[in-house]
């Protein structure tokens, strides 16, 4: 890492954080995990019409020393059965995947991480996902099945789930 680069990452985190916490949001909420600036408690709102609404979901978000040159990771700590994020809770979507060559041909470069992306659109990239799973590239094979071939029994356990957001 360059000298100050880790001051200009956390200057545009610092920044990208008071934005959000300025602006009325219904979708989800943001704090700092040990008042780190590298990483964030996200609690998301489950989405209206799917069967995670009325959930609220705790996830962390951990942004790397050369953010925004590389993306942050995004880690639901709540349990979640959803084809796009794995069994440890991380989550597989394309706008956290770094540049560069995608070499099962999923992706377009223009998809995956770029310094102009911000943490607000990667947040809501992720909402957009638990309301449209994409099972051609699922991190979850088991959930994604389900979600294909039993959409009563998958959409059955993602409510159980959401119900224990609640406890």
């Amino acid at each position: 890492m360059a000298i100050g680069e880790g001051n200009r990452s956390k200057a545009f985190i610092l920044n990208e954080y008071k934005k959000i916490q300025q602006k009325a949001n219904d979708h989800f909420s943001v704090g700092l995990i040990d008042d780190n600036i590298y990483t964030w408690e996200i609690l998301i709102f489950g989405p209206r019409d799917t069967p995670y609404e009325n959930g609220i979901f705790r996830a962390k978000m951990i942004f790397p020393m050369n953010y925004p040159e590389a993306p942050p990771t995004f880690r639901f700590i709540s349990e979640m059965w959803h084809p796009n994020i794995d069994r440890d809770g991380n989550v597989c979507i394309s706008i956290l995947h770094k540049p560069g060559d995608d070499v099962y041909g999923y992706e377009s470069l223009g998809e995956r991480w770029m310094p102009v992306r911000h943490p607000e659109s990667v947040i809501l990239s992720i909402i957009s996902l638990l309301t449209a799973p994409n099972c051609e590239s699922p991190a979850n094979i088991d959930a994604a099945q389900d979600y294909r071939n039993d959409q009563e029994g998958y959409i059955k356990r993602v409510m159980r789930l959401t119900e224990k957001t609640l406890e």
